[in-house]
């Protein structure tokens, strides 16, 4: 049995999502799917309000922020959060391969998970799955899948 949103979100990642930027429409299909795979319908119902959410704030955020930013994270963010992925954040930010709008969405997302702490791997999954969606995004999101799946193998070793 899987554990958690992200897992449904990472199942769902890895196995239905393709390069037209959207997950197969016919949810009763990918509900029946992961049920076979373990899944709670619970977390299953979670994991498509977490994706719906991010479609809607990815609208609702562009454009929103302007210019020079400097970001003090909540206490809540600082709980889910490690000093890690806060680094990760901010390194990816200054790189270019995220903007001020994804970063927020990321950090949105993360938050919006049932996870009390993400570790890096987690947060780069989050960042996979926010660049997924963003339009103009193919070379960042080529980038941080690479990385994703290159420290996913070292892992397997």
């Amino acid at each position: 049995m899987k554990e958690n949103v992200l897992d449904v979100l990472l199942y769902l990642f890895q196995n239905f999502m393709d390069g037209d930027l959207e997950i197969d429409p016919d949810r009763d299909f990918l509900i029946d799917r992961l049920v076979e795979a373990g899944f709670q319908n619970y977390e299953i119902d979670k994991a498509f309000v977490w994706l719906d959410d991010l479609a809607t704030n990815q609208e609702n955020q562009q454009n929103t922020l302007k210019g020079n930013t400097f970001r003090l994270f909540t206490d809540g963010e600082l709980g889910k959060l490690d000093v890690e992925s806060r680094g990760f954040l901010l390194y990816l930010e200054n790189m270019g391969v995220l903007t001020t709008e994804t970063r927020e969405l990321v950090i949105e997302r993360v938050m919006a998970l049932d996870s009390y702490e993400m570790d890096i791997e987690r947060v780069k999954w989050v960042i996979l799955m926010v660049l997924f969606n963003q339009p103009e995004q193919d070379m960042n999101f080529e980038w941080i899948e690479n990385m994703v799946f290159d420290s996913s193998l070292e892992h397997l070793h």
